[in-house]
């Protein structure tokens, strides 16, 4: 069963969950240990994007024409049932799924790599920069930039680089400049370098060079792919076309399910059902035993990057300078989780399912093999879940509504392949390596304004 909308049922606006939340969300906090203000941000984004980051009081933010334009090439999106899958599982569950394998990268980080190069270049922007570890955020990024004529530098996890083969080829094919981190580029990568120069790297890392190229070239705005307030803001077009889908398939979910390393998939398709808490469907977060951030992580402030040359965010992390388990998956490999999705976990409103990636291929292929579509790897981890929750409804014969985001496989196939082959094992992060992160952890003794 195939649930489409058609271009005019394209949200014209985007939600925001901050006015619904029954919390106060801790401020981002500067090197300094104050409260950072919109000023502290205008070297790194354009005015809109700091904008929307501290925007708490209006629930919709319109979408600009030229970028609902844009989203009119992949989106709407279709909502799919997973009917074989249900049949093979045996399940009296129904199975949705949002599909965002449309765009060019196959992923819906499109979403907002639209949003944020369009405010950029209203300002005059000349280069865009950012740091990719799973390439699929690299890869948009660099689409979208043709669409503006900007140009696009790419800082990407060195492990990545060397093993994500295929991504590298779209973001180079998409014109963009692609550098493998650490680099000799900036100071953060030559100081990594310097201590090893054998080092796979990590998104940390690679923000921390991003963030430092950003800083010293006026003419140079820094995208996020994740975390970020205003991403998960944007990527909320999934969660509000989902919604008209699923009235369409007169279906309400009880059970909400994505992945979650940043936070954006997750943001972005649950948030929109979260402000009608009317009816109580589970949230779950699905990550990866390698960066268990929720599980595993405290409650802290911490930098976004290894370097510290970021601002600090209130966020569930395991420690900024975790190197973590170098898994096929990369966009499940960061430390830290957003600040919404942190709080919403901290206040015990969405519950965490953790995986190997053993176990994420696995299903993903159970899957493929019944859907004929191959998840991507970051997605496969929600596929896991999915398959749980609908053999928990057989043996409980409780007929529920399970909805999960989904974003296409079209870059790394390989690591299906040597899974298939037996040559993929499990690297779940040890209780030692979490704990040597953890000690590395800023103050979190702020006085904070009242």
């Amino acid at each position: 069963m195939i649930i489409p909308l058609d271009s005019k049922d394209l949200p014209d606006k985007w939600y925001n969950i901050i006015p619904d939340l029954e919390l106060d969300m801790p401020p981002l906090m500067a090197n300094g240990g104050y409260p950072l203000s919109p000023r502290d941000l205008e070297p790194l984004a354009a005015a809109e994007i700091i904008k929307q980051e501290f925007e708490e009081r209006k629930r919709e933010i319109p979408i600009p024409h030229p970028v609902r334009e844009l989203y009119t090439r992949w989106r709407p999106t279709p909502l799919l049932r997973a009917e074989r899958l249900e049949r093979r599982l045996g399940t009296p569950a129904r199975i949705f799924y949002k599909y965002e394998g449309r765009s060019l990268s196959g992923n819906h980080e499109t979403n907002t790599a639209a949003a944020q190069v369009y405010y950029a270049c209203e300002e005059g922007a000349k280069r865009i920069v950012t740091a990719t570890g799973n390439t699929q955020w690299g890869a948009s990024l660099a689409g979208i930039c043709n669409y503006f004529n900007i140009k696009c530098t790419v800082y990407m996890v060195h492990s990545s680089f060397e093993e994500k083969v295929y991504g590298r080829y779209i973001i180079e094919t998409m014109g963009a400049e692609i550098v493998s981190s650490p680099s000799e580029r900036t100071r953060a990568g030559k100081k990594s370098l310097s201590q090893d120069p054998q080092f796979p790297g990590s998104l940390g890392i690679a923000l921390s060079e991003a963030f430092e190229d950003a800083y010293t070239h006026k003419d140079t705005k820094f995208c996020w792919g994740t975390v970020m307030k205003h991403v998960l803001l944007h990527q909320t077009v999934i969660g509000l076309e989902a919604q008209r889908q699923m009235r369409r398939a007169n279906a309400l979910p009880d059970i909400l399910i994505a992945a979650v390393s940043g936070g954006s998939a997750f943001g972005g398709l649950v948030f929109p059902f979260y402000r009608n808490r009317s009816r109580k469907s589970r949230m779950v977060a699905v990550e990866a035993a390698a960066a268990p951030s929720l599980s595993k992580g405290q409650y802290r402030y911490d930098y976004g990057d290894a370097g510290g040359l970021s601002f600090m965010l209130k966020m569930y992390t395991l420690g900024h300078n975790l190197i973590p388990p170098d898994i096929r998956a990369g966009g499940m490999r960061y430390h830290g989780v957003s600040p919404l999705v942190s709080a919403l976990y901290r206040e015990k409103q969405i519950e965490v399912k953790t995986y190997t990636q053993r176990q994420a291929l696995q299903a993903a292929i159970a899957f493929a093999r019944t859907e004929g579509v191959i998840p991507s790897l970051e997605c496969s981890y929600a596929v896991k879940a999915v398959i749980d929750e609908a053999l928990a409804c057989k043996r409980k014969k409780e007929p529920k509504d399970i909805l999960f985001v989904l974003d296409a496989n079209n870059i790394e196939l390989a690591a299906y392949k040597d899974f298939l082959r037996g040559e993929v094992e499990d690297q779940p992060l040890s209780e030692e390596q979490i704990q040597a992160a953890l000690e590395d952890l800023p103050p979190d003794d702020f006085e904070l304004p009242t």
